[in-house]
């Protein structure tokens, strides 16, 4: 069987929560429930490393603006992450080439990474942070379902993934006006600490 809706399934989830996904096929490799995850990803070391990382993210991913700029460091990280795997997938497979495959997963990776970062500066500009840790558990939980799904149906995870990414596009060109509002907070709370580590007064509005 063609491992593409594997591929794909894991670059859509490696963009969301690379180190979920890791930890995840790792574990199923590990315990036997997969014979098609590649042994790097089932090493110990690589597990224990996911896991601490994994914990990092589900704490960071669930404070206010934190989210934020742990998404903006993890613009190359998950998609990189993203093509990895993909490629440790097709090798193991032998039905796919390996740059192809990275090619798919990354890719993949980095425009479900762009909607999750998007939604969340949306989401961003509501003070109460309720909003985040409902968003942060329902992503946490679709990854490691769609995962697990994958492992068993990868054909009908990857529609399922193709489907959220569609509809995570959608709504974040439906947010597009809290983004800017967003990012324009941001810009001035920059301004703001540039100008009181100057000590020069805030132009008036």
């Amino acid at each position: 069987m063609s491992v593409i809706p594997l591929v794909f399934t894991s670059g859509w989830a490696s963009g969301i929560n690379a180190y979920a996904v890791v930890l995840l096929l790792g574990l199923f490799g590990a315990t036997g429930v997969s014979d098609e995850v590649p042994a790097a990803l089932q090493r110990t070391d690589v597990l224990i490393v996911a896991g601490v990382l994994f914990l990092c993210e589900a704490v960071a991913d669930k404070v206010p603006y934190v989210d934020s700029v742990w998404d903006t460091a993890h613009t190359v990280i998950r998609p990189v992450a993203g093509a990895v795997v993909a490629a440790l997938l097709a090798g193991e497979s032998g039905s796919l080439p390996e740059l192809a495959a990275g090619a798919i997963g990354g890719s993949t990776a980095l425009m479900s990474h762009l909607v999750k970062a998007g939604t969340r500066m949306a989401v961003n500009t509501s003070p109460e942070p309720f909003s985040n840790i409902g968003m942060s558990v329902a992503e946490d939980l679709g990854v490691a379902g769609v995962i697990t799904f994958a492992i068993f149906h990868p054909v009908a995870a990857a529609v399922i993934a193709a489907v959220l990414l569609v509809l995570g596009i959608v709504t974040v060109l439906f947010l597009a006006s809290r983004i800017r509002r967003f990012l324009r907070r941001r810009a001035q709370r920059r301004e703001e600490k540039r100008l009181a580590g100057t000590g020069e007064p805030w132009p008036p509005g």
